[in-house]
């Protein structure tokens, strides 16, 4: 087994030294990627600082901030060509506990697994400070997502997560469109569309507490529509299949 934890980053200079010393700690094994989006803060230059120290990190440079789909995709096919086997996916900004790495990597490794999902919406997760209009709002969302995409996942659009090289392989990421919280529901949803295992693991999503979320309105909103035409766009398919 060779883990690949994958980080993206655009201006996470606040967060960036402390992230990759927990994720170190947590899973000392694992070698870190971090995807830097060409952040005018430094982010990229103290993670290779960081890098020098802890050693088995590396800097993926990137010219402009261009979302989180390229960022994963670009992340998931550097660390495939180095021949790595799990690849997980976190967030910079110590909203994912670091400590569940190896809860993650186990569900893959031992669990059988092809997708671990870090899930806030199984018994055990929980998202404390959120208010009860932005919990309702998180989870009737994901709700929507698992009846138009027909997908027993509870929480679809979490962003803490194991893949096999195997399944990444099977999917195939040049396929792969949406950024945001569509990227992380393509994904999820590819997955079982390709007869893939999916576990969620309860994890404890924390909001950030240094730097400024990156998250926009439009992201959300590009989700739900995109949900809505590949949950249409697959009905109509089974029901031309059924004439």
């Amino acid at each position: 087994m060779s883990a690949l934890v994958i980080i993206p980053t655009y201006q996470e200079a606040e967060n960036i030294a402390d992230v990759l010393g927990r994720v170190r700690e947590s899973a000392p094994e694992a070698h870190i990627l971090v995807v830097d989006d060409g952040s005018p803060d430094g982010t990229a230059d103290l993670a290779e600082a960081t890098a020098a120290e802890l050693g088995q990190i590396d800097v993926l440079r990137r010219a402009s901030k261009s979302g989180l789909g390229p960022s994963y995709r670009a992340g998931f096919t550097w660390g495939l060509e180095r021949g790595h086997t799990v690849l997980l996916e976190m967030d910079a900004d110590l909203s994912h506990d670091p400590a569940v790495l190896p809860a993650l990597i186990g569900a893959v490794t031992d669990g059988g697994a092809d997708l671990a999902i870090g899930s806030r919406y199984v018994a055990g997760g929980a998202v404390p400070g959120w208010p009860p209009h932005r919990r309702l709002l998180s989870q009737w969302g994901n709700r929507y997502v698992g009846f138009m995409l027909r997908m027993p996942v509870r929480d679809a659009t979490a962003g803490f997560r194991a893949y096999t090289s195997e399944i990444l392989e099977k999917v195939g990421l040049d396929q792969i469109r949406a950024d945001g919280y569509g990227f992380q529901i393509e994904m999820a949803y590819e997955v079982s569309k390709a007869g893939g295992t999916i576990q969620e693991i309860p994890i404890t999503f924390r909001d950030r507490l240094r730097g400024v979320s990156k998250m926009h309105p439009n992201i959300v909103l590009e989700a739900l529509w995109l949900v809505t035409r590949w949950g249409t766009r697959d009905r109509v398919r089974k029901l031309r299949r059924l004439r």
